[in-house]
């Protein structure tokens, strides 16, 4: 099984030109023009730094101020969307009132937004 395995990557290797090789090209001259390679990297780096992981921690570091900052007769939605009243923040958890007599227990960080106050009561009319 080896052996086929060897077979097919020689073969393979063979096939290629030698220009497509990484090894024949950097003997080959043209290394003036390895700095643009540095470049279309730099900039690549740039653009998922600012595109993906900027936003993203801006997002985490918002949602971790909106946790920190929970606390008693809040109106919240959680990530699943049910809406309720904070009844009691204990170190993880919370307990959102959702009904009369209902409470359910949820992790502070499913806690998706605020509400602002008498919104609950809004959309019960």
């Amino acid at each position: 099984m080896k052996a086929l395995f060897l077979a097919i990557g020689v073969a393979f290797l063979g096939a290629l030109p030698v220009s497509a090789t990484p090894v024949f090209e950097a003997t080959a001259g043209g290394g003036g023009a390895g700095w643009i390679q540095f470049a279309f990297l730099g900039g690549f780096i740039l653009i998922f730094y600012f595109l993906l992981i900027r936003p993203q921690s801006k997002r985490r570091k918002e949602h971790q101020s909106l946790v920190d900052g929970l606390s008693k007769g809040d109106e919240v939605v959680t990530a699943g969307g049910i809406t309720g009243v904070i009844a009691r923040v204990d170190e993880d958890f919370v307990k959102v009132r959702i009904a009369d007599n209902v409470e359910i227990r949820v992790q502070k960080s499913s806690v998706g937004a605020t509400l602002p106050k008498g919104t609950l009561k809004s959309m019960d009319n």
